[in-house]
């Protein structure tokens, strides 16, 4: 039985159907959007849509931007010959808000995951390795404390090894099964400054 009509059903449904929305809070957003200025609902419908169209992949890191290259790899002043590789794009701006790395990143958009058939050649590894290819000296591996990350950073590792280029993984100070982007600026930090040798 439907307790509202059916646009606000199916609104509170979309809403839901986002990644940690659960059905009460998707009922909280939909009258919350009801109840806004026609003006602002139209500024975020259209903003949605704008990003839907206008975000790609970095050419050369692979996180979310909207120009070919984001400002990060654009920026001349950052350390292109360290690169600190990460999960996605949110263990990328969790990292950004510590404003202590000075170096670039590449994003995998996802980790090794025998159990949910993701191997190695479902992430962005071929791209890593061809970005090696370049001027790096070192590349940091901050993956999740999870089997996944830990499998993934193993891999990398056994994969960059023989290239001559250092590797490195990021302290613990992050809580396994932890995710990055859950945690704080000084933990992210401290497990950055005492990275160590794989």
């Amino acid at each position: 039985m439907s307790l509202y009509s059916g646009y606000i059903d199916k609104l509170i449904d979309e809403l839901a159907a986002l990644p940690g929305i659960g059905g009460k809070s998707a009922q909280r957003l939909a009258f919350h959007l009801i109840h806004l200025p026609k003006d602002k609902v139209k500024r975020l419908a259209d903003a949605i849509l704008d990003a839907r169209e206008n975000v790609r992949y970095c050419k050369e890191c692979f996180t979310l931007t909207d120009s070919d290259v984001c400002p990060v790899c654009a920026n001349k002043n950052r350390n292109h010959k360290m690169i600190m590789v990460v999960e996605n794009a949110r263990d990328l701006a969790a990292y950004e808000k510590t404003g202590r790395y000075e170096g670039v990143y590449h994003v995998l958009h996802g980790a090794i995951s025998p159990m949910l058939g993701i191997g190695p050649g479902d992430i962005r590894l071929k791209e890593l390795l061809q970005r090696l290819q370049g001027d790096v000296e070192e590349v940091i591996i901050a993956t999740n404390s999870s089997l996944e990350g830990e499998t993934t950073a193993m891999y990398i590792s056994k994969m960059i090894k023989p290239t001559g280029i250092r590797v490195t993984r990021i302290a613990s100070g992050v809580p396994v099964g932890g995710d990055l982007e859950y945690i704080d600026e000084v933990t992210l930090l401290r497990a950055l400054e005492g990275r160590v040798e794989l």
